[in-house]
């Protein structure tokens, strides 16, 4: 063990290791990249992740960086639970779920709680966080705020970051800062504080007004945008109010290292009524999904019919295409989670009636739903493909593109599949735009490593020509950061580059996440290989 492990492991309550199995472990994570770390540190309390964080603030101080990456159960996509230096790894033990509020719907909890199993011991009481990602049951809170994730329930209820009311945050410096929308009085009071935590507030609240312009141009949008820092535009309101939460949700560590926080509930119905209908035509199964807004569900989605030919040549069949002859060319999935049986039946009823002339049609509700639910998982075998040494990474998962765009899109994107010589079919959530897609490759290859960066920069530059962005339901990271970048304004980029400054002036916190990176960077850090074995007991999973 190095001295400077030995010395963390005296100061600390959790426990240090450089354990050369633990090291290989926390070098991946859900994405394509590897970075071996230098040590792993498992804290018990905020306490701990201040000690280190200090220790590392004092070197930098004297010209030695130490990175310091939070980790969850690293199931980030894009490299950002991975880094050199030390790992901080959450779940061992700040996994508590300190306290409800049921009037409020609020619960207090800490970062390493699996998102799950806390939607799951909230909906003892008829409470649940609706817009957790798909990834839930094998990710944490933490991780979930961290990237501002979103999920299949986000189209009707934003993401995670919306649901995140205040945070504690420990700071690059190891002062903890606690978040929540302050008044323009209390505003002045904290820019006058002589700590690090009032410089932030003072650079950061001159940087917005400074460049309140090119915010309001560029970052205003309600669209869902990710990339950098994006949400700098949420923080300060006309009313001069100012609130650090929705900098930080999103930010993926690179920022402050979150240390507890209290999430917003709502009250969730149990019962979701579901209607399938499969499509002959894709054209009219992307019209179907603007009559079908209409009605307000709670997911929409739209399924192209070469998932179903994956899931047939494995031997997968669905009862609601059982009388088709063929596959179809497309699914949409329709549902709804109101309260009133009666509304979810009356809107299922007129699903019906529209779709019958030119879709096939199955509809369920209640608890008669698992045999329809069950088509969502169609993209498992997507993600899992059969085929030897095969893979299907999230490399270009998670953009989004806007309802009127996608069909040129989805053509496009074809052709780009065909060209490349890659599987690449799309599941598109109607309701937020996020469009999914998993290259099948066979990383043990050198041209498909080649691939990665090929399929990048040229799927990226179809989302922005096509009025999208590349990062929507999850945050960049160190993969894609370079290729997200591409679309936007330099001046965004030296706003962006300028807010991590005044966070973090040494590059302690995640470095390499949320900044450009050139190919040549990334290349060491690919994988030769690439699989779900850490998350097996849950996959195929949609």
């Amino acid at each position: 063990m190095s001295k400077v492990a030995s010395y963390l492991q005296e100061h600390i309550l959790g426990e240090v290791t450089t354990n050369p199995a633990i090291l290989k472990a926390m070098s991946r994570d859900g994405s394509v990249l590897q970075v071996m770390p230098e040590m792993v540190i498992y804290p018990r309390t905020t306490n701990d992740i201040r000690k280190v964080a200090r220790f590392a603030w004092q070197l930098a101080e004297k010209g030695h960086t130490l990175p310091l990456t939070a980790r969850g159960n690293g199931a980030d996509e894009t490299g950002g639970a991975i880094g050199k230096g030390i790992i901080i790894s959450l779940p061992a033990h700040m996994n508590r779920i300190f306290e409800l509020d049921p009037k409020q719907k609020l619960v207090r909890v800490q970062p390493g709680v699996n998102a799950s199993a806390l939607h799951e011991a909230l909906m003892l009481q008829g409470i649940g966080i609706p817009a957790l990602p798909s990834s839930a049951l094998y990710s944490t809170i933490g991780g979930a705020v961290a990237n501002n994730a979103s999920g299949p329930l986000s189209g009707k209820y934003g993401s995670v970051g919306d649901w995140t009311h205040q945070l504690e945050v420990v700071l690059a410096t190891g002062d903890v800062l606690q978040t929540g929308r302050i008044s323009k009085k209390e505003l002045n009071k904290r820019k006058g504080m002589g700590t690090f935590e009032g410089e932030i507030y003072r650079n950061l609240d001159n940087l917005i007004e400074d460049n309140k312009q090119l915010i309001d141009e560029h970052l205003g949008s309600e669209i869902r945008d990710n990339v950098g820092y994006a949400a700098v535009a949420r923080v300060k309101q006309k009313d001069g109010s100012f609130d650090l939460t929705p900098l930080f949700a999103g930010s993926q560590g690179t920022l402050g290292i979150i240390s507890e926080m209290i999430m917003k509930g709502e009250f969730m119905s149990i019962h979701t009524g579901i209607a399938v209908a499969a499509f002959n035509d894709d054209h009219a199964a992307r019209d179907a999904l603007d009559q079908l807004r209409r009605l307000e569900p709670a997911f929409l989605e739209y399924y192209e019919g070469d998932l179903f030919k994956m899931a047939a040549a494995e031997g997968r069949t669905y009862s609601f295409n059982k009388d088709l002859e063929a596959e179809p060319s497309a699914v949409v999935v329709v549902g709804f989670d109101d309260f009133n049986e009666r509304a979810r039946h009356k809107k299922l009823k007129k699903i019906e009636k529209v779709l019958n002339a030119y879709a096939t049609v199955a509809v369920a509700d209640g608890e008669d739903v698992s045999e329809l639910m069950a088509v969502r998982g169609v993209t498992a075998f997507s993600h899992v493909p059969a085929a030897k040494d095969a893979s299907a990474p999230a490399i270009v998962d998670g953009a989004f593109v806007p309802n009127e765009r996608f069909e040129d899109f989805s053509a496009a994107v074809h052709a780009l599949a065909e060209k490349m010589d890659v599987a690449l079919p799309l599941q598109y959530r109607a309701l937020d735009g996020i469009v999914c897609a998993r290259p099948v490759l066979h990383l043990n290859k050198v041209g498909d490593k080649q691939k990665i960066f090929k399929l990048l920069d040229e799927y990226g530059s179809l989302v922005d020509h096509h009025g999208g962005h590349m990062i929507g339901e999850d945050g960049e990271g160190r993969l894609k950061a370079k290729f997200a970048y591409k679309a936007l304004d330099p001046k965004i980029i030296e706003l962006f580059e300028s807010i991590k400054g005044i966070f973090d002036p040494y590059g302690i916190l995640n470095p390499g996440v949320k900044q450009e990176a050139e190919v040549r960077q990334l290349v060491p850090q690919l994988r030769s290989d690439f699989d779900i074995a850490s998350i097996a007991d849950y996959v195929p999973h949609s």
